[in-house]
């Protein structure tokens, strides 16, 4: 999969060698949410990005003249309510300086793209109540769902 946006910006899968840049994006996303995981996590993560194994992660980039500008991890999983898989959006990380500028909208359509090549019954994200420049995104490419996250304590 490589989808040409413009004449200098396009959307393909992560390469091992990307590793320094999506690093960075990586990093910057984990700072918007104000966390952190560690060196081995991250190393395992990036490995995981880039397996060929139908049920692990994977990740879509958006390549620009100057270096990737964003990225989309993303899984496929069963589902006790269909007997097709489910794609599940990890993570969505547009660079600072380009958001607003259309690169989150097409990173989730090629992960739409992905699901229905996939044969998928779905695709569903979360992302934090107080995420409101990513919510007015979302509204418009998404369905706000009822459902309310928990987790073990």
């Amino acid at each position: 999969m490589h989808t040409v946006l413009d004449m200098h910006t396009s959307i393909r899968p992560l390469q091992a060698s990307d590793w320094p840049e999506w690093r960075r994006l990586w990093t910057a996303y984990l700072d918007f949410y104000k966390t952190t995981v560690p060196d081995d996590v991250e190393a395992i993560t990036f490995a995981r990005l880039l397996s060929d194994d139908a049920h692990e992660f994977s990740c879509l980039v958006i390549e620009t003249e100057v270096g990737l500008g964003g990225l989309a991890h993303f899984l496929f999983h069963r589902d006790t309510w269909t007997t097709a898989d489910t794609c599940y959006l990890e993570d969505l990380y547009v660079d600072e300086p380009r958001r607003g500028t259309g690169l989150g909208r097409a990173l989730i359509e090629a992960v739409y793209q992905q699901a229905d090549l996939a044969g998928a019954a779905g695709v569903y994200w979360m992302t934090q109540e107080s995420n409101t420049a990513g919510r007015r995104l979302y509204d418009r490419i998404g369905k706000l769902t009822p459902f309310v996250q928990y987790e073990r304590p």
